[in-house]
């Protein structure tokens, strides 16, 4: 696919538009924006881990949905006040991780005035596969 994105903020940027949400919390950072992918990073620690010491499932989720949310909107024409909204996503947990960083990398699978299909892939540090999703996303706004 060729470069989606009509806009190009910064990795640094896209990081403090998460100030006051889930993903500050979770503290999710913004490292990448390539040529048809969105990259962020995230902790695997007491905030993100379930009561067994693995990556929460839900904590991954939260992770590809923000990035496949953030490529959603870097996609859209930022003078017609659109918006992409997760309307389902998906995951299959491959791989438990128990410590470290994993990096979720978005890539746009379909992007159409209506709706955008995302696929998330989220690696630990050693570059395996330890989920992997989709999301779908309503293009919404007015």
């Amino acid at each position: 696919m060729s470069d989606p994105f009509r806009q190009r903020p910064s990795p640094e940027m896209m990081t403090k538009m998460l100030a006051g949400t889930a993903g500050e919390s979770l503290g999710i950072t913004i490292t990448e924006l390539g040529p048809d992918f969105l990259r962020g990073t995230l902790p695997v620690d007491a905030r993100t881990v379930q009561p067994f010491g693995l990556l929460h499932g839900g904590s991954s989720v939260l992770l590809a949905e923000t990035l496949a949310s953030l490529g959603g909107w870097l996609c859209l024409d930022p003078e017609a006040g659109q918006q992409a909204a997760g309307i389902e996503i998906n995951a299959n947990h491959l791989r438990g991780v128990t410590e470290g960083i994993v990096t979720g990398t978005a890539r746009p699978i379909h992007l159409g005035r209506a709706t955008q299909v995302w696929e998330i892939r989220i690696e630990d540090e050693k570059g395996r596969l330890a989920c992997i999703s989709r999301m779908t996303a309503a293009v919404i706004g007015r």
